[in-house]
């Protein structure tokens, strides 16, 4: 498959906005058709971005047989749902994080991919970005020694507000899953080893869903120092740490830098010098994917998606109020 892949958007919240600007720089692939629950939804975002087509409903563009790809940018609680249907429909599927809410929704939504032959792939778009290649290229050639800890964290003020799905426990709201997904998906790509000896401490807020929490972990013989809010800007850096040197990733969910370190000193550097946001990179990468015909991107296989439920699932079972 040679020509451009033509792209699906499922919502045209946030994310499907970002995601939508950066398709300018995306070779291999056009925006094709938008759909919404709402058609004046969709038409306004489908003018906005040069899209052919706007449909009211999902299922009319997932029967769309122009489209090769969907994208899928719905609150969490709907992706199993939404990327169910798009496979069910013959679609290949790129569904935002996290891809579900449970490691049996996931495990649920592998299985069906494989039966039809499809690609779907977690829009785990941090993996993908060149600072963070970058850094593991540090990380692989030993620039750092023995890895010994691993501290990431990214929250931002989120105003408490009881009809927003960020704390609405309905819609799978609460900072893990939107946010703090990332820095547990870092530590993982640095580190490949299960959770171990969790202690977790949390703010819940009124609506019962976390706004704050902070995760402290072994990981094989790494110490992992993790957290995510709503209440506070954390400092939203990285740092991979080793015996011999440390590597720090400023804003790395969307990291366009970073740095390595020897004691106090940097020596060495990387700026990718954009001019997208980044998620260009990702869809890039699925778009070679899918031509290729592969089911599943090597960076961000369904394995991956799975022990990160898992994960989350563990954490969130480990929950200990800071009132």
């Amino acid at each position: 498959m040679s020509k451009k892949l033509r792209w699906g958007i499922v919502s045209t919240g946030r994310i499907a906005q970002e995601f939508c600007q950066d398709m300018r720089f995306v070779e291999n692939g056009e925006l094709a058709a938008v759909a919404a629950r709402k058609l004046e939804d969709a038409k306004a975002f489908a003018n906005k971005h040069g899209i052919e087509k706007a449909y009211q409903g999902y299922q009319s563009l997932f029967d769309d047989a122009g489209i090769d790809v969907i994208y899928v940018a719905t609150p969490h609680n709907f992706h199993f749902q939404n990327a169910r249907d798009a496979l069910m429909a013959g679609k290949s599927v790129l569904c935002e994080k996290p891809i579900t809410i449970s490691s049996e929704e996931c495990q649920q939504l592998s299985e069906l991919a494989q039966s039809k032959g499809l690609f779907l792939m977690e829009a785990m778009w941090t993996y993908f970005l060149p600072a963070i290649k970058k850094a593991k290229q540090w990380f692989d050639e030993g620039r750092i020694g023995t890895l010994k800890h691993i501290k990431a964290d990214f929250g931002y003020l989120m105003p408490f507000d009881s009809e927003s799905r960020l704390y609405n426990a309905d819609l799978a709201g609460g900072c893990l899953l939107d946010m703090g997904i990332y820095p547990i998906a870092l530590s993982k790509y640095f580190n490949d080893y299960p959770l171990e000896n969790l202690m977790v401490k949390s703010h819940i807020a009124s609506t019962g869903v976390e706004d704050d929490i902070v995760i402290l972990a072994d990981s094989g013989d790494i110490k992992l120092t993790l957290a995510s809010s709503f209440t506070c800007k954390l400092p939203n850096i990285a740092y991979i740490i080793g015996d011999a040197g440390y590597i720090a990733i400023p804003n790395f969910w969307h990291a366009n830098q970073c740095s390595l370190f020897v004691k106090d000193e940097q020596i060495d550097h990387f700026d990718d010098h954009r001019s997208s946001l980044g998620f260009n990179y990702e869809a890039q990468a699925v778009g070679e994917a899918i031509q290729q015909q592969q089911l599943e991107h090597p960076l961000m296989p369904h394995k991956t998606s799975f022990e990160l439920q898992q994960q989350m699932e563990a954490i969130f079972a480990t929950f200990k109020s800071f009132d």
